[in-house]
């Protein structure tokens, strides 16, 4: 999203806060934008790759620990436990019709205790945590493959994932201005659903 262009009101306040509260403005788009001209560091993705972008990031999130994990065990469902019924296997989850192309979710419910209540592991070491299940999912996005799909220089990834990643404590948070560049887009829920669980490791919610 060009925000320099599409929001200037909006990104306004991101140079106030670089210029007085030593924020840092990262633009990752296909184009080198006014905002790009704007920001501390811009990294190059091809069109349509925002999704393997943003896996990445999670995945050097979830293997550097660079999570907020008192945040992660109370505010998310990261410690329920999935139950045994789950899989995902070649791109594709349980529960998948192919004749109607369709989903039946049942298959994704957490394994209840005998209370009725979703068991949960606040440890998050379980194997079929919720936290589990999202670093083995992620766990192939790395920087290598990354590069590859996006078109991103792999060190201006890291760096990307390194200033991110320094807004996982309690006294720095992030914004994600994507504006109408992610909301319109052909696979834009999905992409603002992976952003939002970047978040939510970040403890960058509320």
């Amino acid at each position: 999203g060009n925000a320099a262009e599409a929001h200037p009101v909006g990104f306004k306040w991101a140079i106030e806060a670089r210029n007085n509260n030593k924020a840092r403005v990262v633009v990752v788009d296909p184009r080198f934008t006014r905002s790009a001209a704007m920001s501390d560091l811009y990294a190059p993705v091809r069109a349509g790759s925002d999704l393997a972008f943003l896996g990445g990031v999670i995945n050097y999130l979830l293997t550097q620990n660079k999570i907020q994990t008192e945040y992660v065990r109370h505010y998310t469902n990261a410690p329920f436990i999935v139950g045994e019924a789950y899989q995902f296997n070649d791109g594709i989850f349980s529960g998948y019709d192919e004749a109607k192309r369709s989903y039946d979710p049942t298959s994704w419910a957490y394994e209840k205790g005998e209370d009725g209540f979703a068991k949960v592991d606040m440890t998050l070491e379980h194997p079929r945590s919720v936290f589990q299940i999202l670093k083995k999912h992620y766990a192939s996005y790395t920087p290598a493959m990354v590069s590859k799909v996006c078109g991103t220089k792999e060190a201006d990834f890291l760096k990307v994932c390194e200033y991110i990643a320094s807004t996982a404590g309690p006294d720095r948070t992030m914004t994600i201005m994507y504006a109408l560049g992610w909301t319109q887009h052909s696979q834009g829920s999905e992409m603002i659903r992976t952003a939002a669980i970047m978040q939510l490791l970040l403890g960058n919610i509320g």
